[in-house]
């Protein structure tokens, strides 16, 4: 068992290590490749953060005979944390290197990143300037160096470390702290420059270069000041692949806890020695911890907003206007003719929002329900349904409050819903509801219909932008009165009672999706053993799910064609044994977050076609509700297959998936073929 699989969280680094090679990809262009930087550092905080975090834990209770709760555990914790800190130490590398190159392409181009030591006479008085009229307000300096315990440190934010001492006294010195108020301020100011230029500093180098105004009271002559950072266990519900008795037992111990632990310190190299190690004693870090030296630059994730300076060569195209919305018909009427396919970013969001609109303003709408995950900050779909309820429609949204990091924002969006009228369910015993769908109810000639839509993505106006989804708008009556089923079985769990939900068509995780997938790649086997075609296609964000993979190994046993296309995490080893001879695995990092989940089954010529919210993992089909729609209309079902076997002709962004996680390009044979600029003219083309 052992050796089939690679651990999740070294295979979800290799993820990260194809986003560096994005940034350091001469093709790119410049501000995508600073943006892949900002998008590694983002995904590399959110990965200490919670999965780093959840090792630890497990490493803290784990016993002698490599059982955690008498559970196996595929490798020992502490195993992989050496592991993590090994790789993660040599992408930092490799992050530093890309980063000077880019830094140096931004010289090129007339841009410069200017610190505080090298600024012109101008420079000098606008950054005196601007720090009097917008940062100083908050300053709030905390001198540290006589303190028991560390004030409360916020995790993702930058901290200066500053000594403070006098050039002719060494034992004079002060210790302090200042957090960087990028939140309130940014973290990019624009300085003056000569015309045709662009001069920026960060504003952790613009309070440097004013802490002699800052500290003037102390009378000290000489300052260092060092950024560092800390990523801290973010305190949330574990991910239940590894058990829930291990994670009811942990979880008990931190529930309380205003603060979680640091689980890693990343700091710039040249810090003060007595500073870093007065740090690194007061945060309670060990040898064992993840201790990180780094450049000048940290808390890279803000460049994935870096100021709007650099010349683009080529820009993003346009959102095309579907072929079925052109005539500027209203979407239902539209909808009510035929099944349409939404693919995003390459279709417009605009038809998900004008639905919502619509029913608002509808007389014959008598109510609309949805799930909703991730939210836009100014959500459109909130306003649609807040005036929808102000319309006197019924709203139900079911909204989850356990969606990671997200968890403030959907209480935020609770109250703000309730007070318009909304009903608002929120969770589920154990269980988050991760399934994207809408039902609309409307009267039409005394007979109650339903539409709507079910898709693989959040109801994100935003994210829509850059994640390529697909969302199915359908008045299908056996789909539709099945995804109503599913938010009356959700409203009765709520109330304490579990309705028995029966599923004819829609796969619903936890319910019957586990089982309709093992059944599905069962036939595509049986089709294979009897000398007839055996082909899956599976697209997905991640597949650790050992029960699936392993059919899927057996699949390829009998002569069934295996193709993968996994963004994130495969576990699944690959090597040149028999078994492998028929499975072809990649992964599609581009300027698009490939977010869809498609299922696509040969069933002997008549294809099966899914797409789904769920990813095949143990949370995903076991600890969630999620869905997964069959693709009814045979246009859109073709459409879809094309779309898949159109990445799987990438051979510019498509990487292979091996047991070695070396992240090789698929091999250019003919033609150079990038799946989303061809996915973006196959709908172009469209009519």
């Amino acid at each position: 068992m052992k050796n089939k699989f690679v651990p999740r969280d070294i295979s979800w680094l290799s993820f990260n290590g194809r986003v560096l090679q994005e940034a350091n990809d001469i093709n790119v262009p410049l501000n995508e490749r600073i943006r892949f930087l900002g998008i590694f550092s983002n995904n590399l905080d959110e990965f200490f953060r919670v999965r780093v975090a959840t090792l630890k834990r497990m490493a803290e209770f784990i016993d002698k005979k490599g059982h955690v709760n008498n559970i196996d555990v595929l490798e020992s914790p502490q195993v992989i944390l050496d592991e993590i800190q090994s790789i993660v130490l040599r992408q930092q590398n490799e992050f530093n290197r890309i980063w000077l190159n880019l830094n140096k392409e931004l010289k090129l181009n007339k841009i410069y990143l200017v610190d505080d030591k090298k600024l012109t006479i101008d420079q000098k008085v606008f950054v005196k300037t601007y720090f009097d009229e917008v940062v100083r307000p908050y300053i709030i300096p905390l001198m540290i160096e006589n303190v028991p315990e560390l004030p409360y440190l916020r995790d993702k934010s930058l901290y200066l470390a500053i000594v403070m001492g006098s050039k002719t006294d060494a034992y004079n010195q002060k210790f302090s702290l200042i957090e960087i108020p990028s939140r309130s301020v940014g973290r990019f100011i624009q300085l003056p420059s000569k015309s045709g230029t662009s001069s920026i500093i960060l504003l952790e180098d613009l309070i440097r270069f004013n802490l002699p105004i800052i500290f003037s009271h102390f009378k000290f002559n000489k300052f260092e000041a060092h950024v560092f950072k800390i990523t801290k266990d973010a305190e949330i519900d574990l991910d239940q692949e590894i058990g829930i008795n291990f994670i009811e037992k942990i979880s008990k111990g931190i529930k309380n806890r205003r603060k979680g632990k640091p689980v890693r310190f990343v700091y710039e190299k040249e810090m003060n020695a007595e500073m870093l190690e007065f740090l690194i004693k007061k945060l309670h870090l060990t040898r064992k911890s993840s201790i990180i030296p780094g450049g000048h630059i940290h808390n890279f994730r803000h460049f994935m907003d870096f100021p709007n300076v650099i010349p683009e060569k080529t820009k993003r195209p346009s959102p095309l206007v579907h072929p079925a919305f052109k005539k500027k018909e209203l979407v239902s009427d539209v909808i009510m003719k035929k099944d349409v396919m939404l693919h995003f970013p390459y279709h417009a969001y605009d038809p998900i929002i004008d639905l919502l609109r619509e029913a608002a303003m509808d007389d014959h709408v008598i109510s609309i329900k949805i799930t909703a995950y991730r939210l836009a900050s100014n959500s459109k779909v909130i306003n649609a349904l807040i005036n929808a309820a102000r319309n006197g429609k019924v709203v139900t949204v079911f909204l989850e409050l356990k969606a990671r990091f997200d968890e403030e924002a959907n209480i935020e969006w609770k109250s703000v819903m309730e007070e318009e009228g909304i009903k608002v369910l929120v969770g589920v015993p154990n269980k988050k509801v991760h399934a994207k769908i809408c039902v609309i109810q409307k009267r039409i000639k005394g007979k109650l219909v339903k539409y709507g839509f079910i898709s693989t993505g959040n109801l994100n106006e935003k994210t829509a932008r850059i994640y390529a989804d697909h969302c199915l708008l359908t008045t299908s009556v056996p789909l539709m009165n099945e995804s109503n089923r599913i938010f009356n079985y959700l409203e009765h769990w709520q109330q304490g009672d579990k309705p028995i939900v029966k599923m004819t068509n829609l796969l619903i995780s936890p319910i019957n999706m586990r089982n309709s997938i093992l059944l599905l790649i069962e036939n595509e086997i049986k089709h294979a053993k009897q000398g007839k075609t055996g082909k899956i296609i599976i697209k997905l964000n991640s597949l650790t799910d050992h029960i699936l993979l392993e059919h899927l190994y057996k699949a390829t046993k009998a002569g069934v064609e295996v193709h993968l296309i996994i963004r994130g995490i495969l576990t699944l080893k690959q090597g040149n044994d028999k078994l492998n001879l028929k499975l072809n695995a990649i992964s599609i990092v581009d300027q698009y977050l490939e977010h869809a989940r498609i299922m696509v089954f040969h069933n002997n010529g008549n294809e099966k076609v899914y797409i789904s919210s769920a990813d095949w993992m143990v949370r995903n089909l076991d600890h969630r509700i999620e869905v997964a729609t069959p693709i009814l209309d045979p246009t859109i079902k073709k459409e879809l297959i094309d779309i898949v076997n159109i990445q799987l002709k990438d051979n510019q962004k498509a990487r292979i998936l091996d047991s070695e996680l070396a992240n090789k390009y698929v091999p250019l044979v003919g033609r150079k073929y990038k799946s989303q600029e061809e996915t973006y003219n196959y709908l172009k083309g469209k009519k």
